[in-house]
């Protein structure tokens, strides 16, 4: 590795990618439930939601395994299958209100706990079975 040319290391995440079997049930949850902005849906291919300043990829496999149908936007295939995992920043006054929030739609909570460094984290399931985790932004500091 040490021939390799130099190159600057990535300095955030623009997008993340989970991958659901309903994009219906999906859209309910991450939008209306959690509050998210939904700002593109196409067919039953794929719901986008801002989150800051990233956005969060909510894919169909069956739809995103498939070759590219649009030469303009060459997208490679991709997808998964099974629960993935995504983690979402809260503030820690923001949890009580969002826990509440959570099982007053029962949505079950998975665990919530303070992490060795003092961060609080939150998990719950979304519809398609990924984890999402609710974490105090300084997390991995």
């Amino acid at each position: 590795m040490n021939d390799l040319p130099n190159a600057p290391a990535p300095t955030a995440i623009l997008e993340a990618a989970i991958y659901v079997d309903d994009l219906d049930k999906a859209e309910e949850f991450y939008g209306r439930l959690l509050g998210l902005e939904q700002f593109q849906r196409v067919d039953n291919r794929h719901a986008f939601f801002r989150v800051g300043s990233s956005v969060l990829l909510v894919f169909n496999p069956d739809k995103t395994e498939l070759p590219p149908s649009n030469p303009r936007l060459p997208v490679p295939p991709h997808g998964a299958r099974g629960p993935g995992h995504v983690c979402l920043v809260l503030e820690r006054d923001q949890f009580q209100a969002m826990r509440e929030r959570l099982e007053s739609a029962g949505t079950p909570i998975d665990t919530e706990f303070d992490w060795p460094n003092g961060a609080r984290s939150l998990y719950v399931r979304d519809p398609a079975g990924n984890s999402v985790e609710f974490a105090e932004a300084w997390l991995w500091d």
